[in-house]
């Protein structure tokens, strides 16, 4: 028997839970810091070099390490407490940034402590999205997500603008230093803002302690960070509706190639570090204005069928660039891309819906792992083909490889979960008697 349709809820209710503001303005600080300072030093290396490879690989330093931290440090968000693990990895992350403000720092020494201060950015952005779940429930949480991924674009933006003029005006250690502050004050939001909670995974205890011998011991004892890694993914590829969502989800990595190759974008419009700062954020202005609209007025069931056309045009948008646009066409048209990337919101509420709590951080990691990775080799793999051809065909082929994945995975999704099915429309599905399924990614 269908029940009733769960009431919409309000940004109002939402910004009235006290926890989620302070959970909310520390991502403010540390994504459009974090943003300022990778601008910065990628319009830099491309300055001082004029390679779209180089540049394209110090973009990639800000994603790759996800691989490390998505995989073996998510986890932490489940075994620890998770406020916890959010102050401790700001904490971290402002000590490395601060050094690399320290004066005569070299090029490769500023991107290498670049690259391990966002090895703790999984973690960090684990405990978020699972705690965000403690916080809000219901149809409040499908609009908190809705506000933190509005707010991880908008951070985005603001960041990507930022770095283009702090190195045209201020140069990188003063948006270095910026970036710092605002791990330090996330941390003391977070920390003074949120309310203490045990970790969700508890270890195994023996039921009777006579029965506690060395070999019992053994037996329930933790297993290693290889054997939990391989039990995460598991967990999310076993099920094809998880694995469909997953890869909606996934698609994003060919939909952000203007953002690895705007220093050769904008310098092939004749344009320097402000014009590419715009062309970043045009890739995720249209998300960050189109996302809480999409989650307010569009229903859940509305949202899941139209996950997959959003998809498509989301890619396909980007092949008008094969018609070598001028710097405000192309802003139109990145911008225009970026409004159909709406379609994540569906995917991540399909997907946390079916998450366990216990699983949830690392599920959540090893999506956000798989995002980030593939966008790092995305930009890699672009900068190294606007070696020989131009960027606007670099990304207009990107657009086509994207819009054909789409429409494989719109396909598929359309027999695993039929429209206006009762999972597509949001609500939190049954648990299974021997097992419970799991799917998508926290954006941002």
């Amino acid at each position: 028997m269908r029940g009733a349709a769960p009431p919409r809820a309000t940004f109002r209710e939402v910004f009235a839970v006290r926890e989620f503001r302070a959970v909310w303005f520390s991502q403010v600080l540390s994504v459009t810091g974090d943003r300022l300072a990778l601008v910065a030093l990628t319009l830099l290396v491309f300055d001082r070099t004029g390679s779209p490879l180089l540049s394209g690989l110090v973009y990639a330093s800000g994603y790759l390490p996800w691989v490390v931290g998505g995989l073996f440090l998510s986890e932490l968000a489940d075994r620890y407490p998770r406020r916890t693990v959010m102050v401790v990895c700001d904490a971290v992350r402002a000590v490395l940034v601060a050094i690399m403000v320290v004066p005569h720092v070299p090029v490769w020494a500023l991107v290498a402590l670049l690259f391990v201060a966002t090895m703790f950015a999984p973690p960090f952005d684990s405990a978020r999205a699972a705690i965000t779940a403690d916080i809000l429930s219901g149809e409040r949480y499908v609009l908190g997500t809705a506000i933190t991924q509005t707010t991880f674009l908008a951070g985005q933006a603001i960041g990507a603008v930022a770095g283009g003029v702090a190195v045209a005006f201020l140069g990188v250690r003063p948006a270095l230093a910026i970036d710092a502050a605002t791990f330090v004050l996330s941390a003391l939001l977070v920390g003074l803002g949120t309310r203490a909670r045990p970790a969700a995974a508890r270890p195994e205890q023996a039921q009777s302690e006579q029965a506690q011998s060395k070999r019992a011991q053994s037996k329930l004892a933790q297993p290693s960070p290889l054997a939990r890694m391989q039990a995460g993914l598991r967990l999310v590829f076993t099920d094809r509706a998880l694995r469909t969502l997953l890869l909606f989800g996934w698609l994003v990595v060919f939909y952000t190639i203007p953002e690895g190759i705007a220093a050769p974008y904008a310098a092939g419009l004749g344009g320097g570090s402000i014009a590419a700062g715009l062309v970043i954020a045009s890739t995720v202005v249209g998300t960050t204005i189109a996302t809480p609209l999409f989650s307010r007025f569009v229903g859940p069931r509305r949202r899941i069928d139209l996950m997959g056309p959003l998809a498509v045009l989301t890619c396909a948008t980007l092949v008008l660039t094969a018609f070598r646009p001028g710097l405000a066409a192309s802003l139109v048209i990145f911008s225009l891309s970026s409004v159909f990337g709406t379609y994540q919101l569906a995917a991540n509420t399909a997907f946390v819906i079916r998450v366990p709590n216990e699983r949830r951080a690392q599920a959540f990691g090893i999506a956000s792992m798989g995002v980030i990775v593939g966008q790092g080799a995305a930009f890699v793999a672009a900068g190294a083909a606007a070696e020989v051809l131009t960027p606007a065909a670099v990304i207009a082929i990107g657009g086509a490889l994207g819009t054909v994945v789409a429409l494989v995975l719109t396909l598929r999704w359309r027999r695993v979960s039929p429209p206006g099915g009762r999972h597509a429309a949001g609500r939190r599905p049954e648990p299974a008697p021997a097992s419970r399924s799991v799917p998508l990614r926290e954006s941002g």
